[in-house]
């Protein structure tokens, strides 16, 4: 019997990439997205069963899981990937797209951990993981909004891990410190570095740290983890 494997804010990036790994390691994986219309190919390529989200709304986000149940089955990997993106002077920022910010990074999360927790405690097993960013950690001048909702991302991965991996609900928190680069490049770790074009993290080695995670023994599970090109400052 497959196992489930929900992504909430799929995009072409990391989280397809993450879906892809999933559909080889034998999950059926459900996408969730306010537009499921653009998630036709990677339906097409994974098999996967996309159901339509605004991961800002609560009851969306209950009939997401109502749907998934009914349809497919309880998830026991969930990954939520959505944030907003939005920057400027604390002085001139736009109070209606700092909350959308934060509704989209930090509620949303909140929203489908809830969920997520709820059919994992009945499962008896589970996995977690919220998509962070340098922002998680540190705030930059102009882009306060963003700081906030990774900033309270992170907080509510440390606060679930303490309560659910007693449980044996593994939660992880990936720091993603730099670009993202464009989908569909080849990973070449043999061609001579003055060649490699690698300045920014590869979608399909993002997802390879994310299957890491996913695999570990619950002995020594991985809370927090930060990846960044080798040529990436800190």
């Amino acid at each position: 019997m497959s196992r489930i494997a929900l992504i909430v804010g799929v995009g072409s990036g990391n989280s397809a990439s993450f879906a892809r790994a999933l559909a080889l390691e034998n999950y059926r994986v459900v996408l969730a997205a306010r537009n499921i219309d653009k998630l036709e190919s990677l339906c097409g390529e994974t098999g996967a069963h996309p159901i339509s989200c605004d991961a800002t709304s609560a009851e969306s986000v209950a009939n997401l899981f109502e749907t998934m149940q009914r349809e497919v089955g309880t998830a026991e990997v969930v990954l939520y990937n959505p944030s907003a993106y939005t920057a400027g002077s604390i002085t001139s920022l736009d109070p209606d797209l700092v909350l959308d910010s934060y509704m989209q990074t930090a509620f949303g999360a909140f929203l489908v951990a809830q969920q997520a927790a709820i059919g994992m405690k009945k499962l008896g097993r589970g996995a977690i993981f919220f998509t962070g960013a340098t922002a998680s950690v540190k705030g930059f001048p102009n882009f306060a909004p963003f700081a906030m909702g990774k900033f309270a991302l992170r907080g509510l991965a440390q606060s679930l891990a303490r309560e659910l991996g007693p449980e044996n609900i593994h939660v992880a928190h990936f720091i993603i410190d730099g670009g993202i680069a464009s989908p569909g490049r080849d990973l070449d770790d043999e061609a001579p570095q003055t060649n490699v074009d690698d300045s920014q993290l590869e979608p399909d080695a993002i997802a390879q740290t994310y299957m890491a995670v996913l695999n570990q023994h619950r002995s020594a599970w991985t809370h927090e983890i930060d990846l960044r090109p080798w040529v990436e400052t800190f």
